[in-house]
Formats: C-alpha cells, structure tokens, sequence
C-alpha cells in the first residue's frame, strides 16, 4: 500500500510529560505562593482603580541564563526599592516567534545550534523560572506553541499573546484556560479590533484539543478567562502611545463592553524597534498615567544588561555577555533610571 503519511516528517521524538518534567523539576511551596500572590497583585493593577502601575520589563528573549540571572538579580532588588508604586514582573520569554525562519527561543533550541533539543530546553525553562522565583520576583512570557504552558504555565505570573497570534483561534483557545492574567497584543498592522476580539473569546468557555499532563491528547474544556486585557505595540502605520490613541483605544474598549485596561508596549513598533527611542516612549506612557489617565494601567520594556542587540547566528564564542540576540534592548544604567523617575512621578 503506497504510503500517504508522514512524507515529510524527519523524526518524531518523544518528550517526558508535563507531569514528570515538573516532578523533576518541581516548584517549592514558597514559590507556588508567590505565583498565586502576585497573579492576584497583577490582577489587581490591571482592573482595580488606584492601584499600582504594572511594568513587565527584561531581556527580548533569554538565550543565556547566566546572564538572566544576573540581570534578575538586579531587578529583584530595584523592584522592591519601588514596590510602593510599581508592581515590576521579570519578563522571562522563551519562545520567538519568527516572520520567515530564525532562533525560535531557549525552549526549541537551547543550544542556540539547530540542534533544537526541546527536552533539554523545556527543562532550563523551569530551571530558570524557579531561580526568577526564588528572588521574589513574578515572571512574565509569551506563549506561542499551544502545548507550552502544560510544561511552564505553573510558574508563570502573567502572560502575553502576540501581535502574529492574537488572531489565532488555537491561541485564544488556549488563553482560556488559563490560570494568570495575560494580554493580547494588537496586531502587526496596528489594529486593535482582533486583540478586542481575543479577549472576548478567550473569557468565553471552549473545549479544543490539547495535551494533559499525563501527556495524553485530550479533548479541553475551560471556563474562560475572565483576567485578559489590551496591549498597545505600535504597527505598520506608526506608534499608538499618543494621548489620542490611548482615548480613542480606551472609547472602543468601553464600546464593546470591556474594563478600560491598557498596556502599553514601549518597544517594538512604538519605538521603530530603535532602543535609544525606547526611554522617550517610556516616559510618555508614565506621564500620562501620572497626569490621571488610569486606563494605562501598565507597560512593557525590553531591557538586558548592554543596549543594542547582536547579529546572530554567529559563533557562539564570539557573542557579547549580556546583550540581546534577539530585539534591541535599552542597557541596565538606562533601566534603573527609568523605573526610579516613574516611581517619583506616579
């Protein structure tokens, strides 16, 4: 009988269970109650008036966990300097999603080589997150691939949909079920009516197919997520952080019968991806806050340690400590001054 399947399928390797990797690398109970504490802080800063300003701020992707960790280290101890205003969440992304080909994060391929050992790299991704954790400090990432967030999603604080995926059924399928707040970004064009329209379907139950954490493929059924919001990036026709933008945003929320929450991205396109404009964009978004506009309930940066990014691939000897392969990020000295200027001015 002539063969019909798998004509272009190389191999098809199993992975352990989300259930034995987590055994392996298991969360303490000090770091589960953090996660439950901080999705409710989070939660709070999204959709409570009055409460503090949310920033998820940290490296584009992690490529390097030492020098994340580093980084962390740092970050742990400016977020507590500045607790009383700012509620500071470590973005710790792993997946990237890419628009042709290129590195798809530390979880495809962990040895930044092609050789795309998911096993090894699933395993650092908790690895990492338990360390983040450890710090006191919530994490933040993108869930791109649908089975992700059964290997992760238990030490994730909050979590964010794409501008490329936003659109996707399988991707507000998934945030449905799951347990943090999470935003929907706009799209690459800049619209913001897909990203609406995500946040009303994931709130909604849905039953699709996925994984569970015996590893089993399962028909999925969720009772909605009722802790999603509205990031703004920018798009193909410029920034959306103006004044304008964020009232004609926050009119078309309240329209469609959604809590006025708006994140602001200062990176991707409302900054060019140019991390020297990244700090002005910055600014804005916290001077209007400041000046009473509480529906810009938080912001995004994209920070590392040295500013710019790196080509990349390049050998792996020959790449800078601490820099982005990935976006370009604002350096650590430019980082620390922002945050400390917002928590005076909020």
């Amino acid at each position: 009988m002539e063969n019909t399947s798998n004509l272009n399928v190389l191999s098809n390797a199993p992975l352990p269970s989300p259930a034995i990797l987590m055994q392996d690398v298991p969360r303490t109970t000090e770091q589960a109650q953090l996660v439950s504490s901080s999705r409710k802080a989070i939660c709070d800063s999204l959709f409570v008036p009055d409460s503090r300003f949310l920033l998820i701020v940290g490296p584009c992707s992690v490529h390097d966990t030492e020098a994340c960790r580093i980084y962390a280290e740092k970050l742990a101890i400016l977020a507590d300097e500045v607790r009383e205003k700012m509620n500071i969440v470590m973005r710790v992304y792993f997946e990237k999603p890419r628009t042709t080909v290129g590195w798809k994060g530390l979880i495809m391929d962990p040895d930044l080589d092609g050789s795309d050992n998911i096993h090894q790299g699933l395993t650092l991704a908790r690895q990492f997150l338990t360390e983040v954790l450890s710090l006191g400090l919530p994490t933040a990432t993108e869930l791109l691939d649908p089975i992700t967030p059964q290997y992760i999603a238990d030490l994730i604080s909050w979590s964010a949909i794409g501008a490329r995926t936003s659109e996707s059924q399988t991707h507000r399928q998934m945030a449905s079920g799951l347990s943090m707040p999470l935003g929907f970004k706009n799209t690459t064009s800049g619209a913001i009516t897909p990203a609406i329209n995500a946040i009303k379907a994931a709130s909604q139950p849905q039953t699709f197919l996925g994984v569970s954490e015996e590893g089993v493929a399962s028909a999925v059924s969720t009772a909605g997520n009722p802790h999603c919001h509205l990031i703004l990036r920018g798009g193909e026709n410029g920034p959306n952080f103006s004044p304008d933008s964020i009232k004609s945003t926050r009119d078309t929320l309240l329209t469609h019968g959604l809590p006025p929450a708006i994140m602001v991205d200062a990176s991707h396109a409302n900054c060019g991806k140019k991390c020297e404009q990244m700090p002005a964009v910055f600014e804005e978004i916290v001077r209007q806050r400041a000046a009473g506009d509480t529906s810009i309930v938080g912001a995004m940066l994209e920070s590392h340690l040295h500013s710019g990014s790196q080509k990349f691939p390049q050998p792996l000897d020959q790449l800078a400590y601490g820099q982005s392969i990935t976006d370009q990020c604002i350096d650590w000295e430019t980082t620390e001054r922002l945050v400390v200027e917002a928590a005076e001015k909020l």
